[in-house]
This record gives structure tokens, sequence and C-alpha cells, in this order.
């Protein structure tokens, strides 16, 4: 019985053979579909002796951490699936010492990422390439597509690490390709972040000093597009208003926290009492500056001490507008430092400050190893430097009160009207003649009748 059963199942399965095509299956179907079998397994997992891993657990632990960071596993676990590969890795003290730290910077950033990509794809060959083979090649394709020149006596340690699917050459430099050379040059440079296209001054009306058209939106932190005299407070005549800059009711920065901030800190200092006391009190500069801070501009504070304050009369104080107008003179739009002050009068000799109080200056220049601000008797030395500097606001103590040249100059006398002698200025008038009038003398002339006064 048994025997039939296995005859049976003979006979079928001969049955089968005979009934199966004679052609094979074609070679592309096999391919397509081994290739898909190995872009599977690729995709789930790479062997434990594959040179990857190899790579990861190897002493070349600076180039593993920078592919990690790169997110190339999965692409280099693709490219392994795919053919053999050869690894120029960097030692550590290659990338650790002998690259420069803000190149290094530049790489691990974000928005770098395929520049650090493409850095380390330029290190690795898509075939096996052992030592002896690498060495006499001068050229080789690697995985960014760009060909690698590897520079004689590079490769330090040849054969270093040796995988079925792969090998490790050990390299005493970082190589790093044109590409990415070109993308770092050009953000050191700032061409492509700080470039600006010209688009012309603001539109001011004068009258009410805002702009005529609403400012496009900035970045930011962006500077103002207003100049600083622009925002300033209006006159007595003017009703009060915000600073028209591009940045109200967006303020970037808390201008009113940092004056206060300046403000205590020359209370806490000492000896700046009166200065304070004409911000805060006397005036409304405090509020003023706080605004002007907030909009985005930077000032530089010339702060007179109380013994300076002291000399000043009722009577400068007592004119309508005369502490703003003080004040301003001693206020000028730029964030400059003691150092970068002195440094500048000893380069330059004698440097002219903008104030506030338009058209007036500020003249500085070097004395006694110091900054002396104005001339003659009306100058001051720089006393009490950076009391206060916060990249916003910078207070510089002087020694005395600066009025512009104009008030300290001698007035000249002046003569009364009916002293006066009238200028007699001569002028000799020349007559000219028109074409039409210089030739009807000329034909008058011929005709012997040249006695007109108009021709004389």
């Amino acid at each position: 019985m048994d025997g039939q059963i296995y005859g049976v199942a003979f006979l079928l399965l001969l049955c089968i053979a005979t009934a199966l095509p004679e052609n094979p299956l074609p070679r592309t179907t096999l391919s397509s579909s081994t290739t898909g079998a190995s872009s599977t397994s690729a995709g789930i997992g790479i062997n434990s002796n594959s040179v990857l891993v190899a790579l990861l657990d190897s002493h070349y632990t600076e180039l593993a951490e920078l592919v990690e960071k790169a997110l190339l596993l999965q692409t280099l676990e693709d490219a392994v699936g795919r053919q053999n590969i050869t690894i120029l890795a960097p030692r550590n003290e290659a990338i650790d010492r002998l690259v420069d730290p803000e190149f290094k910077r530049f790489l691990l950033e974000p928005r770098n990422l395929p520049s650090l990509q493409s850095l380390l794809l330029y290190h690795i060959i898509p075939s096996r390439l052992h030592s002896r083979t690498i060495s006499r090649q001068t050229s080789h394709l690697t995985l960014t597509g760009e060909h690698l020149e590897l520079p004689a006596g590079s490769i330090s340690d040849p054969d270093v690490i040796l995988r079925p699917d792969g090998v490790i050459h050990g390299i005493n430099q970082l190589l790093i390709p044109r590409s990415v050379q070109q993308d770092y040059n050009r953000r050191r440079s700032l061409a492509d972040i700080s470039a600006v296209l010209p688009t012309g001054a603001p539109d001011v009306d004068p009258r009410t000093h805002r702009l005529k058209k609403p400012a496009p939106p900035v970045p930011l932190g962006a500077p103002p597009v207003l100049p600083i005299y622009d925002a300033m407070a209006p006159g007595p005549n003017l009703a009060p208003a915000p600073a028209p800059g591009p940045g109200s009711g967006k303020h970037h920065f808390d201008g009113h926290s940092q004056v206060k901030d300046f403000i205590q800190t020359l209370l806490l200092y000492g000896g700046y009492n009166e200065l304070a006391d004409i911000l805060v009190n006397l005036t409304s500069l405090a509020t003023e500056m706080g605004r002007l801070v907030s909009e985005g501009y930077v000032l530089t504070v010339l702060a007179p001490n109380d013994e300076a304050m002291a000399k000043l009369t009722t009577d400068q104080l007592s004119e309508p507008g005369a502490p703003e107008q003080i004040m301003y003179y001693h206020m000028i739009p730029e964030y400059q430092t003691e150092e970068s002050m002195y440094n500048a009068v000893r380069r330059f000799g004698k440097i002219k400050y903008d104030t506030l109080m338009l058209p007036h200056k500020v003249v500085a220049r070097e004395a006694d190893g110091s900054v002396k601000f104005g001339s003659g008797e009306g100058s001051a030395y720089l006393f009490d430097p950076d009391i206060y500097t916060d990249g916003r606001i910078s207070v510089q103590g002087i020694d005395s009160v600066l009025f512009p040249p104009e008030e300290n100059a001698p007035a000249e006398e002046v003569t009364p009207a009916a002293d006066r002698k009238p200028s007699t200025v001569t002028r000799h008038t020349k007559l000219r003649r028109g074409k039409l009038l210089e030739t009807a003398c000329k034909l008058l002339g011929d005709f012997g009748r040249s006695r007109f006064v108009s021709c004389q």
C-alpha cells in the first residue's frame, strides 16, 4: 500500500516537472529581486562584521561622531549594500588640533548640514582600494561626485581595518572639498547675509518728522531706518509722540530698563547725582533715552560730575530748553568706550563726534594720556571711564561741562547803523551789442554813416 502511494506521488511530481517551461526566469527579474532584497536588508540593518561597525568602534572617534551628527548612517548603509567602499579616516588629532576652530564651528552649525555631509562623503570612495592600489592612482571619484587628489604622504595607517565590504585607511589630515571651502569663505565674508541692496534714503516728512510711507519690516535686532535725529521727541510746539522708527510697537530692546539701570549706576558710583537729577526730575530726557534705545539706537553719554555741574549758573539753567540743550550736546549717537575713543584719537589725532544738538559736534583729541573734549577753557578730560556699558548705552565721566564753540567764542562788536558807511562798489558794465546791430553798423560804416551813438 505504501509503495503504491509513493508511486502515485512520484508520478505527480514527474507530471509537474514536464509541465514547467524549459526556459528559466529572465536574468533581469532575478537581478531586480536580488537588488530589492539587498536594499531591504540594508534598510533593516548591516552585518556586525561590516566596515561601518568597525569605524564606529575604532579609534577614529571624532570621525564617527561627525558621521552621526551629519545623519549619514543610512546613506552609508545603502552604499555598503551596493558595493565595497574605501574610507579615508582622519585621525582624532587631525580633527582636534589641526582644524581651525572657526571652521569646525561652521561645520557643526545646523544650517551648514549639507556642507558637513559633503565633507564626510568626500572621504569615502565607492570601491575597494588597498594601499598599493590607492597610492598608484592620482585621482579618485568620491561619493560626492567630486574627484579626490590624495596628497602625498597623507596615509599614515594603510589598511588599518579590513572587512569583507570595505577598507579603512588612516590619514593625518582632514580633506576639504572645494565646494565646502567656497561655502565657508562665503559665510565668513558675510557676503550672503550682510549684503543689502541700496534702496535709497527714507522719505521723511519735515513737518512731523515721520516716514511718509510705512517702513518695511526689518529683522529682529536690525538698526532702525530713520536717523536718530528724526526719532527724537518733537519740540514744545508739537504734541509728544512716540518715536517713528521701524520698531515702533515692536520693542526689540527694553530701553527704559537699561536707562533705569544706568541712572542707578550713576547714583551708586557716586559723584554724578546732579546729572541723574537733571535726567529724571528737571527734564524728561530719561524717558526719551529709553524710547530711543527701545527703537534700536545706541548712545554714548559724556557725564559731567557734580563739581562740574555746580559751576553752572542759574541763568544757564533757567532759560527754556537750556537743560535739554546742554544734555543733548553731551550725547553722542554712537556706542563708544574709553578704549575705542582713545585708540581713535591716538591714531587720527583729532576726532569730531556728532551730538544730538544739531549741527554742533564735540571735538576729541589726545592729551596727557587721556581723551580731551572741547578746546580752550571749555575743555573737559575723560575722568571716569566706562562707568556704565551694556552694548546700547555707554557712560563716560568727564570733569567739566561742555558748551558749543559758538557760546565760548567772544561776540563781535556791532557797529551802530548810524555810524555805518555805505560801501561803494564800482562796476564797469561792458555794453554788449547783438548780431543784428553789429551788421547794421557795419553796413552804415561802408556808406560813411557810422555816427550813430549805438554804433560808437
